[in-house]
């Protein structure tokens, strides 16, 4: 009898889209073969923007949500925000985590047992907490049965015009035997840099654009720290003026822009500037700068827009990861456990990346206190 979970790979892998924002990892999970079937998000304005785009409201609060009420599916994407979790005198594992949005990914894959997952959050994630929030991370994955490595990649690398420095984490359940480490034969590969062939140079409109505009009080503080900086305009790039003060200014003359944050929907003059042109980034120019394909909509002159922008990712980075990752799960014949089953293991494994990106692999025994300094 075929397990329902792993019936042929003919049929597109299902996937789960947690913390969805306004879609840009299910549309980096389409674009690599995946289908989409169950979506969660809780904040109004990008639940709106999804449903433009894709046709259906994602659900709300995933923690009003219960894991058996979430579709069987073959792989979880999620970026889950950056939490410290409580575990002082406790040191209990996956229930240190209660509390915090990485416990509701936790607990889905802890009870649902999808094949594999794609999680997303902030570089800050390897040192928050004095890297104690990451280490308890990888050791609930590994707790709840999957083996997880994971990477930090900076779009401007990836084929995206941005300097967006992420941390991304692949897993896969234990019982696929799905390894990083490149002389194995089933074995993820992380996607290697490449150069930067769209730049802002082709995807900033030239054409005058008068509601984006900047007050006269914001260009003459930015024009004012342009001169003291001494900086040229270049024939190559545009130059993007953002956090513009009366005591501060910063710059960028590349051919790729700054970190688009959350933080440009907060008002203020907080949207990147164009300084050749002196108005802001559109938001058609920001869902572009973060890999947006052309037929996506969002609502103009908003500022909850650009905020759902900046929350989102760098599509093409999420979708070279999916598509190794799906590439992996082809090659792949999955164990015969049944959907839902929790997984029990004796011997912890999980992978860790150093600074100078060698792979450690840690393999704990069964008699070893994971939580021991």
């Amino acid at each position: 009898m075929i397990d329902q979970r792993d019936k042929d790979t003919l049929n597109p892998y299902k996937f789960i889209d947690l913390f969805a924002g306004i879609g840009g990892f299910r549309i980096a999970l389409e674009l690599a073969g995946g289908k989409c079937i169950f979506s969660s998000e809780i904040d109004k304005a990008a639940q709106q923007t999804y449903q433009n785009n894709f046709g259906k409201k994602p659900h709300g609060d995933i923690t009003q949500i219960e894991a058996h009420d979430i579709p069987n599916h073959d792989i979880l994407i999620g970026g889950f925000p950056c939490q410290a979790f409580s575990i002082a005198g406790k040191r209990q594992g996956f229930e240190d985590t209660r509390g915090t949005l990485f416990f509701e990914v936790a607990r889905i894959l802890k009870e649902k047992q999808p094949k594999a997952f794609i999680l997303e959050n902030v570089r800050g994630l390897v040192s928050h907490n004095k890297g104690k929030t990451l280490k308890t991370i990888m050791e609930v994955l590994d707790s709840v049965g999957y083996t997880a490595n994971y990477r930090c990649l900076n779009a401007k690398n990836y084929g995206v015009p941005q300097n967006r420095d992420r941390w991304y984490c692949i897993g896969f359940r234990k019982d696929l035997n799905v390894y990083f480490d490149d002389h194995q034969v089933n074995a993820y590969q992380f996607p290697k840099a490449r150069p930067l062939t769209t730049t802002l140079k082709d995807i900033i409109e030239t054409k005058p654009l008068t509601q984006y505009g900047m007050s006269q009080t914001a260009s003459s503080h930015m024009k004012n720290h342009y001169k003291l900086k001494g900086l040229y305009p270049s024939e190559d790039q545009y130059t993007l003026a953002y956090e513009i003060r009366r005591s501060r200014c910063s710059f960028s003359q590349h051919q790729y822009s700054p970190c688009l944050t959350a933080k440009m929907g907060t008002g203020g003059n907080n949207i990147p500037v164009i300084f050749e042109l002196e108005r802001k980034l559109t938001e058609r120019e920001c869902l572009r700068i973060m890999g947006f394909p052309k037929w996506f909509q969002i609502e103009p002159l908003k500022q909850s827009s650009y905020k759902q922008i900046g929350n989102s990712v760098a599509i093409p980075v999420v979708e070279q990861l999916a598509k190794e990752l799906i590439r992996v799960l082809h090659q792949t014949k999955s164990g015969n456990k049944q959907a839902g089953n929790a997984v029990t293991t004796n011997v912890m494994s999980y992978y860790h990346v150093k600074d100078d990106d060698c792979v450690d692999v840690l393999n704990i025994g069964p008699q070893m206190d994971l939580f021991s300094e």
